[in-house]
């Protein structure tokens, strides 16, 4: 007879070790991110005294144009192979073989694409820079099944390496060339530098080899799952870089670098945040994604958690806008205060709720995220065509409408698949909403009564008094899940 206390154990037990690792995964990305960001933050204040805005405007049409052809470049296949669970093996060497197809083949479609982007924009350098950025296509190739075995088994500590060989090569790399009077060509041969790197570290600390093999029957599996994965993300990469489509066209790519560096800020500190949680929710979610009980809770505890940075986050780059680009970049980009205020905002209702998504395609549901994602496209294109007839303030705005509408359909679609409330993600909301009501009053007296003092020093003391209240508040009504938290993440076992 099967004892039902061993089996109680041993489900505990599972959920125990999901929750480690899963825990631990959050760690290693969020350090993995918090030092690879600040890099490229120091990388980018320094670049923004050495280049012209014209140069980070080549950069920023450059990246939409790899951006858009990146959608295809594994034709969701890596996410397939993260949720999958039988033949791991074969299906990933038929990843490998299908990703370096792909990435080769990319490459070499950059070649005559380059030169239509460049009469939409009406700029004949970026032919060669986006040629040239297109080369990373066949790099990454290379690696990207290596990093989706490591985000696969939320081994972040090892993917840790390759992801800081990345940002180091590339930022050095960058900075000696821009010192070298290298102008735009120091941004595009520092990221083909960084991918170069990442992959032979990625090699380097993974002992898995690879081999040159498409097993039929698993092909077409996996691109059944990754068709509806693809085609979210094809939209969603073009809702994202519609606005700097729009700028650029508009307003010209002086003003797209200026846009393209107000968004920098919300993106490296929020934004790509939840990217970062990603690589570990949706994993996490699909090891247990025929247990619902665990998963609406893995569901609100990523709520409670993704606020409780979200909030000072945007906050503080909405309050302190003017001494931040003060500081960061400098005198020459104060267009980008009004514009960062309002993507401050934009980023907080993009947080909220933003891994509800993962659990459609943890429960083989991805299907539900594209058809999200179609309305949205649906909404966002005159939101931008109307903003923009007031700027590029009023294209930031565009964006803040259409994610606010998306986010209350998703939220919608959630009590339904999730059995979560809005009560409930409301209360989940609660801890950090207390301490930005402490955090906001403080933050603008400080900036008030230090208005005469250097932005250096403002900005300083704003963050400072900002973050004591905030954690302050935080640690009175949040202590024992905080506790746990650091437990969870500071167990070896």
């Amino acid at each position: 007879m099967i004892n039902d206390k061993n089996i109680d154990d041993n489900v505990q037990e599972d959920h125990s070790h999901i929750t480690r690792k899963a825990g631990r995964g959050i760690f290693w990305n969020f350090l993995t991110y918090g030092l690879s960001k600040g890099t490229v933050l120091l990388t980018t204040s320094i670049l923004a005294r050495l280049l012209t805005k014209g140069d980070f405007g080549l950069i920023a049409v450059a990246v939409v144009a790899i951006n858009y052809l990146s959608v295809v470049k594994d034709l969701g296949l890596g996410v397939a192979l993260i949720q999958r669970r039988d033949d791991v093996d074969e299906a990933a060497n038929t990843v490998f073989t299908i990703n370096l197809i792909l990435g080769f083949a990319l490459s070499a479609v950059v070649i005559p694409l380059a030169p239509l982007f460049a009469l939409y924009f009406h700029e004949p350098m970026i032919t060669p820079v986006l040629r040239w950025l297109g080369v990373s296509f066949a790099i990454n190739a290379l690696g990207a099944v290596h990093v989706i075995w490591l985000m696969r088994d939320l081994d972040y500590r090892r993917k840790f390496i390759p992801d800081m060989g990345n940002t180091i090569v590339k930022g050095v790399a960058s900075i000696g060339l821009a010192l070298a009077g290298f102008g735009v060509w120091a941004l595009v041969f520092g990221q083909i530098l960084g991918a170069l790197a990442s992959v032979i570290l990625v090699w380097i600390i993974l002992p898995w080899r690879p081999k040159l093999r498409l097993n039929k029957k698993i092909t077409n599996t996996l691109i059944k799952f990754g068709a509806s994965v693809t085609g979210g993300d094809i939209l969603s990469v073009f809702i994202d870089n519609i606005d700097y489509v729009l700028v650029g066209r508009l307003f010209g790519l002086e003003q797209l670098s200026v846009y393209t560096l107000a968004y920098r800020l919300p993106e490296m500190l929020l934004i790509g945040n939840l990217w970062v949680m990603g690589g570990v929710t949706f994993p996490a979610f699909s090891s247990i994604q025929d247990k619902p009980a665990e998963m609406r809770r893995g569901v609100l505890a990523s709520v409670r958690l993704i606020q409780l940075i979200a909030v000072p986050i945007s906050l503080g780059l909405l309050i302190a806008a003017d001494p931040i680009v003060r500081v960061v970049f400098g005198e020459q980009w104060l267009d980008a205060i009004p514009v960062l205020r309002v993507l401050a905002v934009y980023a907080w209702v993009y947080s909220i709720g933003y891994h509800v998504g993962d659990v459609y395609k943890a429960i083989g549901r991805p299907d539900i995220l594209l058809k999200l994602t179609i309305m949205t496209l649906i909404i966002i294109i005159p939101a931008l065509l109307i903003g923009s007839n007031f700027g590029m303030i009023g294209i930031a705005w565009g964006h803040l409408v259409a994610v606010l509408i998306r986010r209350i359909v998703s939220l919608s679609l959630a009590t339904r698949f999730v059995k979560i409330s809005f009560i409930d993600i409301i209360k989940e909301l609660r801890p950090s909403f207390l301490g930005a009501l402490a955090m906001t009053p403080v933050t603008l007296a400080v900036l008030y009564l230090t208005a005469n003092v250097s932005p250096f020093l403002q900005l300083t003391l704003v963050v400072l008094f900002g973050a004591a209240v905030y954690l302050a508040v935080l640690w009175w009504v949040e202590r024992d899940n905080l506790l746990g938290l650091l437990r969870t993440v500071g167990s070896s076992h």
